[in-house]
This record gives structure tokens, sequence and C-alpha cells, in this order.
């Protein structure tokens, strides 16, 4: 009987160590989160070993890291915003300021010349108004979902042709060297007509704007894919830049001549995934091609 009782004992001793333990442990670990709290990257520790209350505090230590990664990731998007709303209001503001000083020259006496000139750069800038704050808005239905596509097969050569004979003349007039290599008897792409035709027009209108005199496009079989390409020398670029084109306010002196906007390449990398493709950009030897690898239709 005795020895039973001093077995109880040293067992009840146990647990109320066991107790006393675990609460210590329980009570460290409240104080260190506390702390941690305040104090990002720090992560709660066990002084003794303890199976379960380890299990407890990784958890609780998963749970810091996510809540910091979160935190993390909404000051970014905050940053981003931030530099978004400064790059509408500065591209908004631009064309903007330009209209409102021309209509004040056309309130003065202007010869007949002089007042239709003006009135025709007042119309240009007030197109460039326009096209952007519809860009504005077509970006933000692709991005929300909200852009209706109508997806089926689509032949890539019928749709560039006729957009490459619209562009003739811009090219033309700004003295690029435009060479054309499109292969015949390529298989469709499924996609939303409308949305390849404004991949393509942007893809054009970016050379235009951005590219140099020599400009490369090429439509190309390439393993499983169909490639559209646009090329042209690029020597200011950077492989720093590269990753950046796609960004709707890429801002870089080497992609922007007079236009901060990067929307562009924005929609189309955008529409790209839309229709299930995947908008691409490549720097090599002072050269800069972007344009879409489209999945083959079978």
């Amino acid at each position: 009987m005795g020895i039973a009782l001093l077995l109880s004992l040293i067992a009840l001793a146990a647990v109320l160590l066991l107790r006393y333990r675990r609460g210590r442990a329980l009570s460290q670990a409240a104080s260190q989160l506390k702390k941690a709290r305040s104090q990002p990257g720090k992560r709660l520790r066990l002084a003794a070993p303890d199976r379960p209350v380890e299990e407890l505090l990784a958890q609780i230590n998963g749970l810091l890291e996510d809540r910091e990664t979160e935190t993390r990731q909404l000051r970014e998007r905050e940053e981003s915003l931030r530099r978004q709303i400064a790059n509408v209001s500065h591209d908004l503001r631009t064309p903007l300021t330009s209209i409102l000083g021309y209509l004040q020259l056309l309130e003065g006496d202007l010869k007949p010349e002089e007042r239709s000139r003006y009135l025709q750069v007042v119309e240009e800038r007030a197109r460039v108004l326009q096209e952007l704050i519809t860009a504005f808005y077509d970006l933000s239905r692709i991005e929300g979902g909200e852009y209706p596509l109508e997806i089926q097969p689509v032949d890539l050569r019928r749709r560039l042709e006729p957009l490459l004979a619209s562009f003739y003349d811009d090219f033309q007039q700004a003295g690029f060297q435009v060479e054309v290599e499109l292969e015949e008897g390529l298989p469709p792409v499924l996609a939303d007509p409308g949305g390849v035709t404004r991949v393509l027009t942007n893809l054009l209108s970016n050379a235009l704007k951005h590219g140099s005199t020599t400009l490369t496009i090429r439509l190309f079989r390439e393993g499983d894919f169909l490639v559209t390409s646009f090329s042209n020398d690029a020597p200011h670029l950077t492989q720093e830049d590269l990753p950046r084109v796609f960004e709707r306010f890429y801002t870089g002196d080497q992609m922007r001549t007079g236009q901060n906007t990067g929307l562009g390449l924005a929609i189309v990398k955008a529409l790209a995934q839309r229709m299930g493709h995947t908008a691409f950009a490549q720097l090599e030897n002072g050269v800069f091609t972007v344009g879409v690898r489209w999945h083959m239709y079978r």
C-alpha cells in the first residue's frame, strides 16, 4: 500500500511538474508573441522540449510569417498605386495643358493659317487624350475579366497582313526600313479575332513610337507555338529595363519618346494572357524583340 501511494505521489508530481513547465513555456511564448507584434521577423522559441507546445508555436510562427508577407505585399501595392496615380495624373495633364495653352492662343488676333494650325494641334492633343483614357479603361476591363472575348480559330497571317498595309505610310514617313517575314501554311491559333487585332496593332504602334529606323516583323512556327515578333535596334536599352517593358507605367527613357505610359505593351500582355497565350520581350546584341507566342490550334 505504501509503494502504491508512493508511485501515485511520484506520478502526481510528474504531472504537476509537466503542467508547471508547460505553463511557464506558454507564458514565455505569450511574452514573445507580444514582442513579435511590434518587431517584424521575431519568432517564438521554446526553452525546453515539449512536442505539443512546439507544434503550437510552429503554427503561430507560420501565421506571423503570413502576416508579414501580407503586410509587405500591401505596402508594395500601395506604393505601386501611388506611382500609378502620379503617372496617370502626369499623362493626362500633359495633353490637357497643351490643349488649354493653344485654346488661349486662339483667343488672340491670328491669321487664318495660324488659327488653322493651332486648331489642328488642339485636335491632335485631344485625340491623344481620348486614346489615353480609352487605353486606361480597356486595360482595367481586361484585367478585371470584363473584356468580351469570343475564342475561335484565327489565322494570324490574315490578321497581320492588312495591318501592315495600313501602317505602311506611317513607317515610310518615319523613315523606317521594314523587313517582313511571314511563313505560309501555318495553322490557326485559338483566340478572339478582335483581341488578336488589338494585340498586333499595339505591337506595331509601339514599334512606330519607340523603335529606331529599322524594324523586322516575323511570323513563324517554333515548336508547338506560332510566334509574332517585332525587332528593332535599341542601343540604350539594358537587361535591367527588359523585365519592366510590360509594366503599365514604365517610364524608362529608352522606351519612351515624350510619352510616359506603357499601356500599349501592358494591354498586349494582359490581353494575350486572357486568350491563353504569352507575351515576351528579349534583348540580344542591342536588338530589342517583343511579341507573342501563340499556342497552335490542333
